[in-house]
């Protein structure tokens, strides 16, 4: 079985050159499952329901998401009027909070795959414990879903590699997003699960994480609010291929995708 998974897309940029490389990228590996985190999508700033519609017809099985999933007002009766649904906040949130955190289904081939996402607590919100929540999940997906892939949204580096130790054997790959910037640690770890402390970006990258340089520069010197806009230069499509066994989930193979 393979499956790319898109690293944060992030504003029109980001929507666009998914739009335009994705159907390359399938034409070239014949992916069983196309994955996403999408949280930034709208203006760098959060989704609507729009552009969740949008994504999903781009062949995005499912989009994950993190802290910003928040931040567009819209999408939270969006979130309550889809609780099964293929747009997935961090399942670590409390459970009064609208959505849910964990996606069954299955490839039209039939193999059956859970998508779970989770969200870090270090320099973030102090929300649930998400190796706690990482077992309670896992303890709900029958086993006719081997194929069991992880988005953990995350700041700190320590915490995503000690999420991958901790799942090891138990899933087929951890993915870290949230910081933009593609790392060069993708590894099989010793029990077959696909681990990597950062997709990166899928948005601009002449830019600081997507935001125009100039502002960032600024705010950094002067200290003063400023309000972000997203860059448009050097947009590049970011994220990894991974391939597993679809009968045990162990994976077999990853390796990054980097496009312009």
């Amino acid at each position: 079985m393979k499956i790319i998974f898109i690293g944060d897309i992030f504003g029109h940029p980001g929507r666009r050159i998914v739009k335009e490389t994705l159907p390359k990228l399938v034409e070239e590996y014949s992916p069983d499952l196309v994955l996403a985190n999408g949280e930034n999508a709208a203006g760098g700033f959060g989704l609507t329901p729009g552009l969740v519609e949008e994504l999903l017809d781009m062949a995005i099985a499912v989009l994950t998401s993190g802290n910003h999933i928040w931040d567009k007002k819209e999408i939270l009766p969006y979130l309550r009027d889809h609780e099964d649904g293929r747009l997935l906040r961090p399942a670590n949130y409390p459970a009064s909070a609208p959505g849910h955190g964990l996606y069954l289904g299955k490839t039209p081939a039939g193999i059956g795959y859970a998508v779970l996402n989770l969200q870090g607590r270090i320099f973030m919100q102090s929300i649930e414990c998400p190796f706690r929540t990482a077992d309670a999940l896992l303890e709900q997906i029958p086993a006719e879903y081997p194929v069991r892939i992880v988005d953990m949204h995350a700041e700190a580096t320590s915490e995503k590699v000690a999420m991958g130790w901790y799942l090891d054997g138990r899933v087929t790959a951890v993915l870290g997003t949230h910081t933009h910037v593609p790392t060069a640690d993708e590894s099989v770890l010793p029990q077959g699960t696909a681990y990597v402390t950062d997709l990166g970006m899928t948005g601009p990258y002449d830019s600081v994480i997507g935001i125009d340089k100039r502002q960032i520069i600024e705010k950094f010197l002067s200290q003063l609010p400023a309000r972000f806009e997203v860059a448009k230069g050097d947009v590049r499509l970011s994220g990894v291929l991974i391939e597993a066994d679809a009968t045990s989930g162990r994976a077999t193979s990853i390796q990054r995708i980097l496009r312009k």
